[in-house]
């Protein structure tokens, strides 16, 4: 048994715009300390053209925020030290650190492991930094995968990735980078996901014959599989060009589950971090398999991780010996080990969910921030429109939109919306596709417009839920996590509604710290397995949203206008 303030671990959540590191008491779960710290160049929007669905984030950015909020979260859990009355550092009680990254978030790199924006000559190159996940500039690259993985007459090495390669994973993003910049071709020995750069980063194992690359990233996302011992051969990617071949060389054959040690910190980041050199590391992984873990993924249960984007994510047990695994399509990969060892995780996603209601929100206040840039007499704060003002509204204002959108009780007649605005990622991901809104009168209000979002994300979601029971995967909870899960009741009740099942909400805002806690804690030999330490450190379940029958009928009838509305759509974009 182990007693609290005796062992604690670490998480570092790498987020789309911030990184968040946690400090948790590995007896139990609870917090000791955290801190946030957002990205400083990603922030002020550089090396990114929206327009152009362009997002890239330079390797500083990780690194100088990652010192940043250990160290402070390390100040958080001293001070609660010293006002308990108790003496030394929780520093010292650190065993073991886990990591989770957005992905595919891939970037070139040297022959020593090095990514090429932290070399002089490409120190401003877009092409030189990590491609974020929900860059969509590999459209036409992942047309092509697809192409060739259907029609070269070799094995469709996309079989375990739903039957469709999408525009958002590794391949793609490393063709259009290395065919588009002769440059950065020529330099590049090899291409790292940003969860593994990370980790081998911290442990000094950035040569690229040394990485422990992630069983996350690589199954569900750079077409690894054992049953071709690895990755697909030269011969696939010769088809596309030969120096993807080459990287495909660098990158070995061999693949880690999470609960396995990459190292330990280095000398230098130890004294960096402020931590000991004897802290584990452990392989890393996307936030959204290793948040699973965190909100309680078991068999039977999909834990829907909700935030700007969706992932959604269930286990299930291998195949019997002998017996073929079953694909599922349309999904975004099934993978032996990449949620918890020995155990196939299913990964499944909308590429925009919270990042539909901030295009609503910015939308609605672009007139107040451009009559604000427009006249320089209104940064006076004494005026009822200065900057500051204009802030606190968008601050508050999809707040006030939702609140609103819980009195417009939704008909038959209720504009109805895709949710496509990134592009759909499942089902059968198409990067091409747009949102569309139908319905809309002179009476429609934001309120209404709103509300319609919130449905077509909640449409969405079922959409995925009947691609996994079609693939025969049944469902028997639906666990929701993220900050959206958290902030949102009414969506969660509209989701309730829409998929007419209960959706269960984690009780606490830390489940890629959780999950991280259960690997670091399962790595350091404090339990074990992942399910006896997740058994210790879970937060359960804060409240249920329970479907209303009479919604639940409604929404079948626009659940089916939606469903025509993206035939309608997917048939013009063709």
């Amino acid at each position: 048994m182990i007693k609290p303030g005796e062992h604690f671990v670490a998480g570092a959540d790498f987020g789309s715009d911030s990184v968040r590191v946690v400090i948790l008491d590995a007896a139990n779960g609870s917090v000791a300390g955290q801190h946030v710290v957002y990205y400083p160049r990603w922030k002020k929007g550089l090396y990114c053209e929206p327009r152009e669905n362009r997002f890239r984030q330079h390797p500083l950015d990780y690194t100088e925020s990652l010192t940043e909020a250990v160290r402070a979260a390390v100040a958080q859990a001293d001070g609660s030290i010293k006002d308990a009355g108790k003496n030394g550092s929780i520093a010292d009680k650190i065993r073991a650190f886990s990591i989770d990254t957005t992905g595919s978030t891939p970037v070139l790199a040297d022959r020593q492991g090095t990514p090429l924006a932290l070399l002089s000559e490409f120190a401003e190159d877009p092409d030189a930094m990590f491609i974020l996940w929900k860059d969509h500039t590999a459209v036409a690259e992942a047309d092509e995968i697809n192409r060739v993985s259907r029609t070269w007459g070799g094995t469709d090495y996309t079989q375990y990735m739903g039957g469709v390669y999408s525009s958002e994973w590794f391949w793609a993003k490393i063709l259009h980078t290395i065919q588009k910049n002769k440059k950065a071709a020529s330099a590049a020995y090899t291409a790292v996901e940003h969860c593994d750069w990370i980790t081998a980063e911290l442990t000094g194992t950035t040569d690229p014959s040394k990485i422990k690359r992630s069983r996350c990233a690589a199954g569900h996302k750079i077409m690894w599989h054992a049953s071709w011992g690895g990755y697909p051969p030269r011969t696939f990617f010769d088809r596309f060009d030969p120096k993807l071949s080459d990287i495909r060389d660098s990158l070995g054959s061999e693949t880690w589950t999470t609960d396995t040690p990459a190292g330990t910190l280095t000398p230098e980041w130890a004294a960096r971090l402020g931590l000991s050199e004897t802290v584990i590391v452990c392989v890393g992984a996307y936030d959204a398999h290793i948040g699973a873990v965190g909100g309680d993924a078991a068999p039977g249960t999909l834990v829907k991780s909700i935030g700007t984007s969706t992932c959604d994510v269930i286990i299930g047990p291998k195949p019997e010996s002998g017996a073929e695994e079953k694909l599922i399509g349309g999904i975004c990969g099934q993978v032996d080990g990449s949620v918890i060892a020995d155990w196939i995780g299913y990964e499944a996603g909308q590429s925009a969910y919270g990042d539909y209601y901030a295009w609503f929100r910015n939308l609605l206040m672009w007139p107040l921030r451009e009559a604000v840039a427009s006249d320089p007499e209104r940064a006076d704060p004494a005026r009822a429109l200065s900057p500051d003002a204009v802030e606190s509204i968008e601050k508050n204002l999809l707040r006030k939109l939702e609140e609103a959108a819980a009195s417009v009780e939704p008909t038959v007649s209720s504009p109805v919306a895709l949710d496509w605005v990134n592009g759909r990622r499942t089902p059968w991901a198409n990067q091409k596709l747009t949102a569309a809104i139908t319905g809309i009168t002179l009476g429609t209000d934001a309120p209404t417009l709103m509300r319609s979002l919130l449905e077509a994300t909640a449409f969405g979601s079922r959409a995925i839920i009947e691609a996994f029971e079609d693939g025969g995967i049944g469902i028997e909870k639906i666990m929701a996590i993220g900050g959206v899960a958290r902030k949102s009741k009414l969506g969660m009740q509209i989701l309730a509604d829409v998929t007419n099942r209960d959706i269960h909400v984690t009780a606490g805002d830390q489940s890629c710290a959780i999950g991280g806690a259960v690997f670091a804690a399962t790595a350091a030999g404090l339990y074990a397995d992942v399910f006896a330490a997740q058994k210790a450190l879970s937060a359960g379940t804060e409240r249920v949203h329970k479907p209303d029958p009479k919604r639940a009928a409604l929404y079948e009838t626009l659940y089916q206008k939606y469903k025509k509305l993206g035939s309608f759509i997917e048939g013009e974009t063709k």
